[in-house]
């Protein structure tokens, strides 16, 4: 067959092509010869459709059930997104002021996409039977989503993630396995009448504090806030990187725990006797944003904006639900 039957197009491609194994000493025909014995692509192999759908495997006989597992393997896909554009900011090697409007622009619609949506647990369950087959799940935990304390740990310097009482004390030059040691979390963890770590806690510590520490000294350079102080200073001051911040810093740190909050309120709070349904994490002071005034980018917050972090959403939360 001679080249007369491919179009110049085709003949383009099979030239790079060649162009492309041959410097691997890789012989081009092998690999087209592959593709006559391969078959086409479907879409629910390409997605792993039967795996996907069969990783629901509820404890308990109680329907929503169903619901409480999907719709947390939803979010912690989103969070995969998230950590994907994350990893691509910290793996540019010129960083541009674009490039943030951009990845950060994206991260900020996969959180609102979860805050809007948070709605399929709130009202879309039965309470009654959300409490019966969540007590089946002890001890595990939302709280427990490495996922989500990767994505904490890629935003901002680690020392802004640490517990607020404990942030003056820390030294200028602390490790971070020392301000891992002191990070917030920690104190949403403990047993609400004695203070002790709970086993949702022990178990995560167990499991991912390596990783987690290896995580934050990995993008201690490279983390959002780091990779944004290495702009010029005009890309800095661009007031649509600045407000892509800041709902950046609203999403993660005020809606989303504040949807977490408003469940817990209206299936937990009216029977104390049910706290051990969040795996005994001192919800009530650890969920709310003006307790733990958790803030990403305090330097881009108006000091009012900082005194009043969080306490407009929590009334407006607990008086729906109430």
């Amino acid at each position: 067959m001679s080249d007369k039957n491919f179009s110049p197009e085709v003949l383009a491609l099979l030239d790079q092509l060649q162009q492309k194994y041959r410097p691997l000493g890789q012989d081009l025909a092998s690999y087209l010869e592959g593709l006559l014995y391969s078959d086409f692509l479907n879409y629910w192999d390409y997605i792993h459709l039967d795996t996907l759908l069969s990783l629901q495997n509820p404890r308990t006989k109680i329907p929503d059930e169903e619901i409480f597992i999907m719709y947390h393997q939803i979010t912690e896909l989103y969070f995969k997104l998230c950590l994907h554009e994350y990893n691509q900011v910290a793996a540019d090697p010129a960083p541009t002021g674009q490039m943030l409007l951009t990845r950060v622009g994206r991260i900020n619609r996969y959180f609102e996409n979860l805050i809007d949506s948070f709605d399929v647990m709130v009202d879309g369950m039965d309470p009654k039977e959300f409490l019966k087959f969540r007590m089946a799940l002890m001890p595990a935990s939302g709280f427990q989503s490495v996922q989500y304390r990767m994505i904490e740990i890629c935003s901002t310097d680690l020392r802004n993630l640490t517990d607020k009482a404990k942030r003056e004390a820390l030294g200028l030059q602390s490790t971070h396995e020392e301000m891992y040691g002191c990070i917030y979390w920690k104190e949403g963890a403990t047993e609400a009448a004695t203070g002790a770590k709970t086993l949702t806690l022990l178990q995560f510590e167990e499991k991912y504090s390596a990783k987690l520490i290896r995580h934050a000294q990995e993008f201690a350079t490279k983390n959002l806030w780091a990779v944004y102080k290495q702009l010029s200073p005009k890309e800095q001051q661009n007031p649509k990187l600045i407000n892509h911040l800041k709902e950046l810093d609203s999403n993660v740190n005020v809606n989303w725990p504040l949807m977490h909050y408003k469940s817990a309120v209206r299936y937990l709070h009216k029977d104390p006797s049910v706290i051990a349904a969040t795996g005994g994490t001192n919800w009530q002071k650890y969920l709310p944003p003006k307790f733990q005034k958790r803030i990403f980018y305090p330097e881009i917050w108006t000091a009012e904006e900082i005194d009043n972090w969080g306490k407009g959403w929590v009334n407006d939360i607990v008086g729906e639900v109430d």
